[in-house]
């Protein structure tokens, strides 16, 4: 059977205590669904693009905390408030991944909580 283990970082603010931010199993790595909180303010930009951007940026902190990064993510699946913003998702995930961009669900949710215009999860490797 196969090691599993829930993984919390500090440096990313938690939605809530329910799940972990991330489930290492496998080799792999499971990240729950980020938002786009500041770790700084602990608040979110009414912005789409800054939600979008801070989503990635702390799915990289996670990451980078278990030894891997962004490099390694292998499947994204993004949801959306609105399907409005394709064309600003798209830009961001030309930013974050410039190269070998991971496969990517991008489905339309019904409004989150606390102004959350935007979450991703995403699987990434560990080597």
């Amino acid at each position: 059977m196969t090691n599993r283990k829930n993984f919390n970082t500090s440096k990313i603010p938690r939605m809530t205590e329910v799940f972990p931010q991330a489930v290492v199993a496998g080799g792999f790595i499971f990240i729950s669904g980020t938002t786009g909180v500041n770790p700084a303010t602990g608040k979110l930009d009414d912005d789409f693009e800054k939600q979008a951007t801070q989503s990635f940026r702390n799915i990289q902190t996670i990451l980078e905390e278990l030894g891997s990064g962004l490099d390694k993510i292998v499947k994204t699946t993004v949801f959306m408030v609105t399907g409005n913003d394709f064309a600003i998702l798209n830009k961001v995930y030309g930013e974050i991944f410039p190269e070998n961009a991971p496969a990517r669900s991008t489905p339309q949710v019904m409004p989150f909580p606390a102004g959350i215009l935007i979450s991703v999860e995403c699987i990434a490797f560990v080597e």
